[in-house]
């Protein structure tokens, strides 16, 4: 596996050793100890699987303490634009987000640790989205941000997404503030 580390310190772009010939191909997706030699030493508790149509929009969403959750997420079929925001109010780049494409093809993963709002939106007919995550779901801890917040300035991939209802009332990253939840 490669581990590179990306522009906002803490999110790491893997990509798994596939090992191909005319059957197929076989990957490790996840090795505790290999991870752990790259200082990744993460409890992950639960595994989620979305499967999305095209331009559908998950996120921005997170959780807080004490629920808050590393992820390790990836593509099984189709293609996905992978957004992480950093929201580490002591990070030099708190605000800033990340964005990274994952597909069946490119077999890439990326980590994304506690702290940062996560979400994706589907640029194939269809997506299934893979996830560990390091704490349980817990509703009470189950937050968000807009998807579309000035503040923040992802530029995503598609112009009108299709969000859930809930994806479209999450608040801004001052509102966030404003009421500190982060």
């Amino acid at each position: 596996m490669i581990f590179q580390e990306m522009p906002i310190k803490g999110l790491i772009l893997v990509e798994p050793h596939a090992f191909e010939d005319e059957r197929g191909f076989f990957l490790e997706r996840y090795n505790q100890k290999v991870f752990q030699s790259h200082g990744i030493d993460i409890d992950f508790v639960q595994d989620n699987h979305s499967q999305s149509a095209k331009h559908v929009l998950r996120g921005l969403h997170f959780q807080v303490p004490p629920f808050a959750q590393d992820k390790l997420v990836w593509v099984v079929r189709g293609e996905v634009f992978d957004v992480a925001v950093d929201l580490r109010r002591d990070s030099p780049t708190f605000g800033k987000w990340q964005g990274v494409t994952l597909s069946e093809d490119n077999r890439r993963m990326l980590l994304i640790p506690r702290g940062f709002a996560h979400g994706f939106v589907t640029l194939s007919e269809r997506a299934d989205f893979c996830y560990k995550t390091s704490h349980f779901y817990s509703q009470d801890h189950d937050c968000g941000l807009i998807w579309n917040d000035a503040d923040v300035g992802v530029d995503w991939p598609v112009e009108n997404p299709i969000l859930s209802g809930k994806d479209q009332r999450h608040p801004t990253l001052q509102k966030l503030l404003n009421e500190r939840v982060i």
